[in-house]
């Protein structure tokens, strides 16, 4: 409505034009409930198709707004000319194309390894250099599926990092349709351990049977639970609570840092918690570092936008009091096969001494 006029395509090809739109529209829901079709190969192509579109068509809306606002301001001053109302409106259309494919690309890629060192007061010396390698928002599901997870999984056992962690929102979709796709997971090895908490997305897709599942490939599942690991004299708790609003479908999982602690003693205290909003309730349990994820840092804009909304942070490394709270972009992506200004990552986590 706000740009076909002013393109002046001419009757016919504005009739084929909105007919493509209200065609692409369609396969937006579509797209997202096409897992209950029953044609595996019909479900993926709609899939595809379908997220796809959403995410041209949230770029289309922003470009669309935005030329609207550059419109009125040249208006009002009288410095509208002719030309760029039609140039705009042919330009607009070009550059969510061009964003779309390239946060395409950012989204496909496999995830890049970012470092990032915690610093840690009294840090003991058999902890300096301790490496937790952290994944998270993989998705798998619609677009992402075993050759993509398997290339993840090669990526992290790589780091030789001394703990992994999986900080929610594994999958999207049940252990029926996914397991095949999640197998990958199994050959995640580290020397003290692979941990698993429960993300959103797995309430939505059956967590019960996504635990047993993932405890099913060798991997531990902490459920406002810990592990305490040695290194010499020193200790490291590892420890997980489940999602923030986790107790909405399963009453007894209610996300609980100081059950997660219990009353054990370690040197440093790490807690897995997939929404950074866990945080105030982690460090007043007495941990130094959480680890979460659930923002995408945004994932595209403007969603970036969105995220303070709900969330203190949207990604990065930050202080919450005397605890250190570190937010991963994710590993993977939710919906929309699409990353613009928010690449995905794969992190490895060290302590050093502050």
């Amino acid at each position: 409505m706000r740009l076909l006029p002013d393109l002046a395509l001419g009757l016919g090809i504005n009739i084929v034009a909105i007919f493509l739109l209200v065609m692409l529209t369609v396969l937006v829901p579509v797209g997202l409930l096409s897992a209950a079709l029953r044609r595996q190969r019909w479900s993926a192509l709609v899939s595809w198709l379908g997220l796809l579109a959403m995410g041209f068509f949230s770029s289309l809306l922003v470009c669309t707004l935005a030329r609207d606002l550059v419109l009125l301001a040249l208006r009002l001053v009288g410095g509208l000319a002719p030309g760029l109302i039609r140039g705009s409106a042919v330009a607009v259309p070009l550059v969510a194309l061009g964003v779309t494919m390239l946060g395409f690309v950012n989204a496909r890629r496999l995830a890049r390894v970012k470092r990032v060192d915690v610093p840690i007061a009294d840090l003991p010396a058999p902890l300096h250099g301790y490496a937790i390698a952290q994944v998270s928002d993989i998705h798998v599901g619609p677009t992402i599926k075993r050759s993509y997870l398997n290339a993840i999984v090669n990526r992290v056992n790589r780091l030789g990092a001394d703990a992994i962690a999986i900080t929610g929102d594994l999958v999207d979709g049940s252990v029926h349709r996914l397991s095949l796709h999640t197998q990958p997971l199994a050959r995640l090895a580290a020397p003290d351990g692979v941990f698993f908490v429960t993300g959103n997305h797995e309430y939505y897709s059956g967590a019960e049977e996504w635990i047993a599942e993932v405890r099913r490939l060798g991997v531990t599942v902490l459920l406002n639970q810990h592990v305490i690991r040695r290194r010499a004299s020193a200790t490291v708790m590892i420890a997980g609570v489940a999602d923030y609003g986790a107790h909405h479908f399963q009453p007894a999982h209610k996300s609980d840092p100081q059950a997660a602690a219990g009353r054990a003693a370690a040197d440093v205290k790490v807690l897995l918690a997939h929404q950074p909003r866990s945080a105030p309730e982690a460090a007043a349990a007495g941990f130094h570092l959480q680890l979460s994820g659930h923002t995408h840092g945004g994932q595209f804009f403007p969603w970036n936008l969105f995220v303070p909304l709900q969330q203190p942070f949207v990604a990065g490394l930050h202080r919450v009091r005397d605890m250190w709270v570190y937010i991963s972009r994710g590993t993977g992506y939710w919906g929309p096969p699409k990353r613009f200004g928010a690449p995905s990552e794969i992190t490895l986590v060290r302590l050093v001494p502050a």
